[in-house]
């Protein structure tokens, strides 16, 4: 059984390897921009170019990474409203989460277990983090995701400006400015 360490290891090396156009969201990048904390999956954006249908790639790309891979799951990911695909992983428990996106990919370079990687912009990532907390009912269940934002607002340089302008616009403007009050002290 292998660890998540692992599990991470694998995934950059195959995707940096065969060129993906790749970023990491969610927990790890919340991870590296804030306050560490624990999941049982990664969270990774993939750029399809959608005139090319890239699917050999990166099934392939996944498979030599070590996941279990199901086609038709890429072509139904791609053709819902929300492109993401699951894959679990053949050498432990975590699997890979996929957001498959036609748009270019706003990312950062960053580090992780020595390997030189992409993040989510800190930026991107609480705005997305907002919307969740938002849609998330009872507002108690979105606390992983608020304490992600606090942490980033902690630890990384953001641009404030550019986020209160994207959270007027959908509409999580308060919870912007409640987080960025408990953040100052």
């Amino acid at each position: 059984m292998d660890t998540f360490e692992g599990f991470i290891r694998r995934v950059i090396k195959s995707f940096n390897s065969a060129g993906i156009d790749y970023m990491f969201t969610g927990a790890l990048a919340a991870s590296y921009y804030g306050t560490p904390r624990t999941t049982m999956d990664a969270n990774v954006m993939i750029r399809i170019l959608s005139a090319d249908k890239p699917w050999r790639k990166l099934v392939s790309t996944l498979k030599e990474a070590g996941l279990q891979v199901e086609e038709h799951k890429i072509d139904a990911a791609f053709e819902s409203d929300f492109r993401i695909a699951t894959f679990r992983d053949n050498r432990s428990p975590f699997t890979l989460d996929t957001i498959l996106s036609t748009e270019k990919l706003e990312k950062r370079p960053g580090t992780i277990l020595g390997l030189s990687t992409f993040y989510q912009t800190p930026e991107e990532l609480i705005l997305a983090k907002l919307r969740m907390i938002r849609a998330t009912v009872p507002r108690q269940r979105a606390s992983k995701d608020e304490e992600d934002v606090k942490g980033i607002l902690r630890f990384t340089k953001v641009n404030v400006n550019v986020l209160r302008k994207e959270a007027s616009r959908n509409n999580t403007l308060s919870v912007l400015t409640d987080m960025l009050k408990e953040t100052k002290g």
